[in-house]
């Protein structure tokens, strides 16, 4: 049997669901939030722990602008000192949210999530400038 992976969570993945939970809450939607964490316990984890490489590669996205190359680089630099290589950082698309994962040692930390409206992730809070 093949080895399963184990899913972790990163302060900052925690943050942004406290962060997504407040907004709900303000907006009079508390089951949007329950459905969020329904499909995270009972999808995506355990679809994760199965088939960690099942997102798609973030390294991988087309860049539209001299600056977002630079940035990416930048990032492949980070990463491939961090974990080695730089295709473990992928994301998986939920449907109504997109979460960043890292796999890394046999480990798949959720990084982010993210709604889809909202722009981008925040690499700097991750592994700092």
């Amino acid at each position: 049997m093949a080895k399963q992976f184990v899913v972790k969570l990163t302060a900052n993945f925690e943050q942004n669901l406290a962060d997504i939970e407040r907004f709900l809450t303000e907006v009079d939607a508390p089951q949007a939030y329950d459905g969020l964490l329904d499909e995270l316990l009972d999808t995506l984890i355990p679809n994760l722990e199965r088939f960690p490489g099942m997102g798609r590669p973030f390294m991988n996205r087309p860049v539209g602008s001299v600056e977002a190359t630079n940035a990416l680089a930048a990032l492949r630099v980070k990463l491939e000192a961090l974990m080695g290589q730089s295709d473990g950082l992928r994301e998986y698309v939920m449907d109504h949210y997109l979460v960043l994962y890292a796999l890394i040692d046999g480990n798949i930390y959720l990084l982010s999530i993210k709604h889809h409206r909202q722009l981008s992730f925040d690499f700097d809070a991750h592994w700092g400038p």
